[in-house]
């Protein structure tokens, strides 16, 4: 049988996180691990067009590369003994791999790894950078694009976060149900940040979706490695209902669309509905968290068909519960911007203007202050917020919107 080099490939990513999770059980240390299963993709792509694909994938993948890495480690200490948790294996241990596969032996392995790469000691790009190449396999100048910065820069980053990583240690352990927990969440937040390096950007889209695209297929792993865990469910849900609106968010010329004058017609719905199913699924745990009320919020701007039928009072209100599990001045700012909607300007601006010691040099705090005092009558108080907003926009486009908003202030009533 001719296997397509696309499926070969196909087949290879999916493997990875989890064999390089399990190669790193067993030589509990990242590059070696990393190596193994580079050798072991080696050997698969010589022999699986010939041979067909083996009975199990994964497993053949994980053998080949453990026993790869131990004539490595022969290789270099020629006169020291193995260590004895780490013997070769026979083709007969394939079927044992598979069979603790089939146990769903590797999910503490799988979130090790990931919670390697949110090491705390990492900063936040460090600790996505890190996960896109070890975890995802993304390549270097690749990830360097979506970073916008140089290849050699990226490679300096990843470099120093493994570094960071080997000085610190890592516990090889399982678990306890109370440090799972914990690394769950810190592996969601980690996730979250991958998926808004992406969803975020309003320049360089294109190479900046696939950000997206890859949190969306580790939180899908995740969650059906942990089903009884809400919040992944959640998160998950959260990311394709705002994922889901990705086609209409930005014109032909790649300037972004504000929700109210999307295509909703463009919306992808197949996404968005398993969005909204993994959304219901969590919710039946009744053990909410800030995931859940993100993705309610999430959900009911998908459900609204037109702009006009959003229903503000509820999100509003969601918001509200989201200050009790996220607060932040960020949360009250988008709390009031949904008020504006369902109540006015007026209360809106009285939750607004307590906010600008904390948020003085937040872009969005002048551009949403300028709009309430805008619709409020107030135009020379107006005039200055947007000017203040121009002066903090991060791109081309968001002081587009807020000269549109200025040009409004100039016209004659």
């Amino acid at each position: 049988m001719t296997l397509d080099p696309r499926s070969l490939d196909t087949i290879l990513s999916g493997a990875r996180p989890q064999a390089i999770a399990a190669l790193l059980r067993t030589f509990r240390d990242l590059e070696q691990a990393e190596e193994a299963f580079q050798n072991a993709c080696l050997r698969a792509l010589r022999a699986w067009p010939d041979k067909g694909l083996p009975r199990n994938p994964l497993a053949w993948l994980i053998l080949v590369g453990r026993n790869s890495g131990i004539d490595a480690i022969r290789a270099a200490s020629r006169y020291q003994a193995l260590p004895d948790e780490i013997a070769p294996s026979d083709e007969d241990a394939e079927t044992e791999i598979a069979e603790q596969l089939d146990r769903g032996h590797y999910p503490d392995d799988l979130l090790r790894l990931l919670f390697i790469c949110c090491h705390p000691d990492l900063a936040p790009a460090q600790q996505i950078a890190l996960a896109l190449r070890v975890v995802s396999g993304i390549s270097l100048p690749r990830i360097a694009r979506a970073f916008l910065i140089g290849d050699a820069a990226m490679e300096q980053r990843i470099t120093r976060a493994k570094r960071v990583v080997s000085r610190a240690g890592v516990a090889f352990e399982p678990p306890s149900p109370i440090a799972r927990a914990e690394r769950i969440g810190s592996v969601a937040a980690m996730l979250y940040l991958l998926f808004n390096e992406g969803y975020t950007a309003s320049e360089n889209v294109s190479a900046r979706e696939p950000l997206c695209d890859e949190a969306i297929r580790l939180s899908r792993l995740l969650t059906a490695m942990f089903p009884n865990e809400p919040e992944l469910g959640a998160l998950t849900a959260l990311m394709l209902l705002q994922h889901g609106r990705r086609a209409a968010r930005f014109d032909a010329d790649g300037a972004p669309i504000l929700l109210e004058h999307q295509d909703r017609s463009r919306w992808d719905r197949p996404m968005i509905d398993e969005g909204l199913v993994l959304l219901a699924q969590a919710f039946r745990t009744a053990r909410p968290g800030r995931y859940q009320i993100e993705a309610a919020i999430a959900a009911l701007h998908s459900r609204a068909r037109r702009f006009e039928d959003t229903d503000w009072p509820q999100i509003a209100a969601l918001y509200e519960k989201l200050e009790l599990f996220a607060p932040s001045p960020v949360v009250q700012l988008n709390r009031a911007a949904a008020l504006s909607m369902a109540e006015g300007p007026a209360p809106a601006l009285a939750l607004v203007e307590p906010l600008e010691p904390a948020l003085t040099g937040y872009f969005y705090f002048h551009g949403l202050r300028g709009h309430l005092l805008q619709r409020l009558g107030r135009d020379a108080e107006a005039r200055q917020a947007f000017d203040r907003a121009i002066g903090l926009a991060n791109t081309a486009a968001e002081a587009a919107q807020i000269r549109l908003y200025l040009d409004a202030l100039s016209k004659p009533c």
